[in-house]
């Protein structure tokens, strides 16, 4: 019987099947849908130090091959994340690792979340830091498309807490292979990737744009060839785990993913559709593991033929 299990440094998970923050919730929201100790992890929809709003509805449109969503980050915050029972104090009883997502409109905004989590890290295996959102005293540069800017907010974030970091890099740069090296060297300890693509639908009866926002996030199967290749431009960048996402709705995009050179895989859009394709797709991993003889998940990790 294959071994499922992940080593991602400072703790293993049973296997490599994480579900893609924003897609889950905060857990509690699939704790009758999806059996928890199937999963090698969730991750939990972004925290800030403020409650937000998120964008006015409508804020997803289904499109070929996926959706559109401005959600806006919408949450509860910081204080509310950590002292509401349905939030930090559940998490902790489920039986799987918990990755925290967290986000800011500053740099200050990243460390005062991570300094809190750090004080509050029971129940916490990770933190994934969203470099996507713009840095409003930057004049709106994104922190996610700045080499100058990832490093920063990561190094800071790295400073205020000893959890284990997981930078989630943008898909909208030329060379992700150089921002993978930069929050590496900035301190993170795994890399994910890929969020969503900016893109847009219009309803041709209203000639008005299906998502208030005007444009929204891309998710699904068609980002799924895009997330491939910078998940292997990554691998060949970075020695550090890498968790991969985009696309991924069967066992063999998630197996695919795998040989480009991911330690694990992100699951996200596919939820919506089936929340039963996460336990599918472990199944699935399994299965193609013993089929062609791999006596470990490890020993397909970045192994394509060329």
């Amino acid at each position: 019987m294959a071994d499922l299990t992940v080593d991602l440094g400072s703790f293993t998970l049973r296997n490599p099947v994480v579900t893609a923050s924003g897609t889950f919730g905060y857990g509690i929201e699939y704790a009758d849908l999806v059996p928890f100790d199937r999963l090698g992890a969730i991750t939990v929809k972004g925290v800030a130090p403020f409650p937000s709003h998120g964008n006015p509805t409508p804020r997803t449109a289904e499109v070929f091959g996926g959706m559109l969503n401005a959600i806006g980050l919408q949450g509860p915050g910081i204080e509310k994340f950590i002292h509401h029972p349905d939030y930090l104090p559940w998490l902790r009883t489920v039986d799987t690792a918990v990755f925290v997502n967290i986000w800011g409109k500053k740099l200050e905004d990243y460390v005062e979340v991570a300094q809190r989590l750090d004080a509050e890290r029971e129940g916490i295996a990770a933190l994934e830091v969203n470099i996507s959102c713009p840095n409003i005293k930057e004049g709106g540069i994104a922190f996610g498309t700045n080499l100058e800017m990832a490093a920063r907010v990561v190094g800071a974030v790295r400073q205020a807490t000893t959890l284990p970091l997981i930078t989630k890099l943008s898909p909208n740069v030329t060379r992700v292979a150089d921002f993978a090296r930069c929050v590496v060297d900035a301190g993170s300890d795994m890399i994910s990737l890929i969020n969503t693509i900016p893109a847009m639908a219009i309803d041709i009866e209203t000639r008005k744009p299906k998502i208030a926002n005007l444009t929204g996030g891309l998710s699904g199967p068609a980002i799924k060839p895009i997330a491939i290749r910078m998940v292997y431009e990554a691998r060949q960048a970075v020695k550090v785990p890498i968790i991969g996402m985009g696309g991924i709705s069967t066992a063999a995009d998630a197996i695919e993913m795998i040989i480009a050179g991911a330690n694990a895989v992100g699951v996200g859009t596919a939820i919506f559709r089936d929340p039963g394709c996460l336990v599918d797709i472990v199944d699935g991993i399994k299965d193609y593991l013993d089929t062609h003889g791999f006596a470990r998940v490890a020993d397909l990790v970045n192994s394509l033929v060329r």
